[in-house]
């Protein structure tokens, strides 16, 4: 008999992966966490049910999450990563050798231990002597830090539930906003356009109404379903342009470049429709 997980999706859809094994399967204050090894997509982290990444297709999302904030700052010394406990935010902005400081807070140190041991390549950025690693409360973190701390935030969350909830809310994206740098730049991932269309809308709206500069770009991650979305805010630099040529980085990675950011930001309509950017 096949063994199979499947992650079902609104509107009675989802994706299934045929495993292999279970690897590891626990229960933290906040979270059930599980890793299996699938068949097509090797090791598969899964939080209270929903897919947080697979060994196959995770660099599509944390390169595309981390590097088009990253590329659009002259020269982000200090970042701060919000969730992101598996690590693999961290491993993409430690290749940038600008970055002097990167700081994670991650609410579930179940998460982060996790990762450290079935996920090394992805939590290989934990090794990094910039990191430190916080296990707190990130809505919170944040609105104790001082204004003008760093060049970018990073938010890498859950879906809106449980301790996630207010990741996404205005309140935080204004927390963000006083504690970036005058031109500093806000990035969080802003859910599946396909099944999470009304979470992709207000994410740019809020961000549209905190930051002078506010848009929202697509990346591909079959893992995910499909497509799925990124909301960025900036103070100062336009984050649809790349402003930095950092050969070195790019070499290393498997899906993001200059060209790719561009497009990034290059939406369908229905997209457009539900972030206000066209009228329908």
């Amino acid at each position: 008999m096949d063994l199979r997980f499947t992650e079902l999706y609104p509107e009675g859809w989802g994706i299934t992966f045929l495993v292999e094994k279970g690897l590891h399967s626990t229960k933290s204050p906040y979270q059930r966490i599980d890793v299996l090894e699938t068949k097509s997509h090797g090791r598969l982290l899964v939080i209270d049910g929903a897919v947080m990444l697979t060994e196959r297709d995770e660099f599509a999302y944390h390169e595309m999450l981390t590097h088009v904030a990253l590329f659009s700052h002259p020269c982000p010394e200090k970042v701060l990563v919000i969730g992101g406990g598996d690590g693999g935010a961290v491993r993409e902005i430690a290749r940038h050798s600008c970055v002097k400081e990167i700081a994670l807070v991650d609410i579930d140190a179940d998460v982060i231990e996790v990762s450290r041991r079935f996920f090394p390549q992805v939590a290989s950025g934990f090794n990094d002597e910039r990191v430190k690693v916080l296990t707190e409360d990130g809505v919170e973190f944040v609105k104790r830090a001082e204004p003008g701390s760093y060049h970018v935030i990073v938010v890498d969350s859950t879906d809106p539930v449980g301790p996630a909830v207010g990741l996404f809310e205005k309140p935080f994206f204004e927390a963000c906003f006083r504690a970036l740098t005058e031109d500093g730049i806000f990035v969080a991932q802003s859910g599946s356009p396909y099944f999470q269309l009304e979470l992709v809308g207000k994410s740019h709206r809020t961000a549209r109404e905190v930051f002078p500069q506010a848009a929202t770009y697509t990346a591909q991650t079959p893992s995910y379903g499909g497509l799925w979305s990124f909301v960025v805010g900036s103070k100062l630099h336009d984050p649809k342009r790349p402003i930095r040529d950092d050969e070195t980085v790019l070499k290393q990675l498997k899906y993001y470049n200059p060209r790719v950011h561009e497009a990034a930001f290059a939406l369908p309509n229905y997209i457009l429709k539900a972030t206000g950017q066209i009228e329908g």
